[in-house]
């Protein structure tokens, strides 16, 4: 494993922050980690699979209420269906396991109920809740998976097919995706995808929008350092990170979704 300061210079280039003598595995497993798009067809055993879950289980979350599910995926048709109403992202097919991480307030109604009490809290604040938990536990997953040799990718678009994805997965009124994850054994290991400046993300005290300066030094590094590990042969490079990102943000994308959480039970007021 590569020393503190090489790891944080292929995440951050030269606005590295000063690297520490030392760092324990488990932070170095953090800074190092590769996202994964290529997959063995090796399937990942009963056993593994459940320690990962159990990791995800293991998250914090909101005044302990959990209000979170995980649909498990080995169905290669299935997963595949999601693949192809997605129809951007073919690693997901290879995946031998997909997860999706699910918002859940039915269950915390449903406890309500069954105490003879009214659930008061369908709000936006509890819509909110709901997305962190499962956020937070789709990230120890991510680290368990890594610390057991696999891989992952994590999937936003299965909010972009509501209409069919819900159907598909059996989600009741008051369950939603938040995103999904592929999980399998990886290919290889994948660059470092490098991050924006800690100046441009870390405010201290204060937020400090003159950081934003940062952005044209990374992307000018980001181009250096994908060019320095694109394969031999690749076509042109893609564009400078805050074109794309602005490409990305100036084309709408679930603009229905708030609607579609209110047909399904949340008032979001």
């Amino acid at each position: 494993m590569a020393d503190a300061a090489t790891l944080l210079r292929a995440r951050f280039g030269a606005a590295a922050p000063p690297a520490p003598e030392s760092l324990p595995d488990p932070l170095v497993a953090l800074i190092d980690r590769r996202v994964t798009r290529r997959y063995r067809p090796d399937p990942v055993p009963d056993a593994l699979l459940d320690a990962v879950l159990a990791a995800a289980q293991s998250a914090p979350s909101k005044s302990d209420l959990q209000q979170y599910s995980i649909v498990v995926l080995r169905d290669p048709d299935r997963i595949a269906t999601i693949a192809d109403w997605i129809g951007t992202m073919p690693w997901i097919k290879d995946a031998p396991v997909f997860l999706v991480f699910c918002g859940d307030m039915r269950r915390a109604q449903a406890i309500c109920a069954r105490h003879g009490a009214q659930h008061a809290n369908n709000t936006l604040d509890t819509f909110l809740n709901t997305a962190v938990d499962a956020a937070l536990a789709m990230g120890h997953a991510m680290m368990a998976a890594d610390a057991a040799g696999l891989g992952t990718c994590p999937i936003s678009h299965v909010r972009y097919h509501l209409d069919k994805v819900a159907p598909l997965l059996g989600l009741p009124d008051g369950v939603y995706p938040v995103a999904g994850l592929t999980l399998g054994w990886p290919v290889q290991r994948r660059a470092v995808s490098m991050r924006l400046p800690p100046r441009a993300v870390i405010h201290r005290e204060r937020y400090d929008t003159a950081a934003d300066e940062a952005i044209a030094g990374y992307d000018e590094a980001r181009e250096r350092a994908e060019a320095a590990s694109a394969p031999p042969g690749a076509q042109k490079p893609p564009p400078r990170w805050s074109e794309n990102a602005a490409r990305q943000l100036s084309a709408p994308e679930a603009a229905g979704f708030a609607a579609w959480l209110r047909t399904r039970g949340f008032n979001l007021g």
